[in-house]
């Protein structure tokens, strides 16, 4: 994470993993974190995470913008299952 986010200069967009009751995890990359982590796991989110409730959060990062952001979230929604998984073992937090 830069020094501009860290320093607050700019908001950072997150990027998060959620483990869902398939035992698939999802990425996604909302603006702010805790608010938009809140209606996924009270079951309201997106179409896939109320057919597919969320089991608990993996991991996220922050990433300097939108764009970034993006970039990251199409990368990890073409790995397997379980690359996804390994991937999030090495996030800064780790929602255990």
């Amino acid at each position: 994470m830069g020094a501009a986010i860290e320093s607050g200069a700019m908001k950072p967009w997150y990027l998060y993993l959620i483990d869902v009751a398939t035992a698939a995890s999802i990425p996604a990359s909302p603006s702010t974190l805790p608010g938009a982590m809140q209606p996924v796991l009270r079951g309201e989110g997106a179409r896939y995470t109320r057919s597919h409730p969320p089991v608990g959060l993996l991991g996220y990062e922050a990433y300097p913008d939108r764009s970034s952001a993006s970039q990251a979230e199409y990368r990890i929604k073409q790995m397997a299952p379980a690359e996804k998984r390994r991937y999030a073992e090495g996030l800064p937090f780790r929602g255990e």
